[in-house]
């Protein structure tokens, strides 16, 4: 008479995350979500401008910048920028912010050439006259027939170079309103990424050592 003889089939027990690959993860995570934060803040540090980037949105400046040019700005000391005229559009082309002196400012900040400057010696500051390279847009100073002047304290830097064009992400993400939900989306996607990853990791080791033969040793 055969006995049935019933074993007992030992569950497999999941092993716990170590302390140390959920420390990484975090990092990872701090990384992905933050890194963008973390290199502006590097450029503004490194540019000495709170505003080390800015997005051409207007064509007031062509032929010399393009809508959708990506600019790096440079902090520099007012009594520095150089000077131009109208005619020669030699002076330096700096970003301001026009609140508080223009009649109807942009949101975003000006980007225009320096064509005047002077030292206000009553007010102990540097002002600025601007105006865009576009002449068919752009024909006077800028306030023309009563030019605006622009007061060092508004300026956040001079332009210190360009990327053409890529801007134009910005530009449209931002004027179709996607922009903030295009960057939750990508943020949850790598945090999604970074975990399934270092699980999926955990489940190769697991397996692997359940391959390897196990050595007894002698006695």
């Amino acid at each position: 008479m055969k006995e049935n003889s019933s074993e007992t089939i030992p569950k497999k027990e999941k092993k716990p995350i170590s302390k140390k690959k959920v420390i990484i993860a975090i990092v990872m995570i701090c990384t992905a979500l933050f890194g963008s934060f973390l290199i502006y803040f590097i450029l503004q540090v490194a540019l000495n401008t709170e505003t080390p980037i800015v997005v051409v949105v207007s064509g007031s400046m062509k032929p010399t910048l393009n809508e959708g040019d990506l600019l790096f700005v440079k902090g520099v000391n007012p009594a520095d920028i150089r000077n131009g005229s109208v005619e020669d559009k030699n002076g330096d082309i700096i970003v301001f912010d026009a609140h508080g002196i223009w009649l109807s400012p942009p949101v975003e900040p000006v980007v225009h050439r320096v064509v005047n400057k002077r030292y206000n010696v009553n007010r102990s500051r540097w002002e600025f006259q601007t105006k865009g390279d576009n002449d068919a847009t752009n024909p006077h100073i800028d306030g023309y027939p009563i030019p605006y002047w622009v007061p060092d304290y508004k300026i956040y830097g001079v332009v210190c170079g360009r990327i053409p064009y890529i801007g134009w992400v910005k530009i449209v993400l931002t004027d179709s309103g996607l922009l903030i939900p295009l960057l939750i989306i990508i943020s949850v996607v790598l945090i999604i990424s970074i975990i399934r990853d270092i699980l999926k990791e955990d489940d190769k080791k697991e397996k692997k050592e359940k391959k390897e033969p196990k050595t007894e040793e002698a006695d």
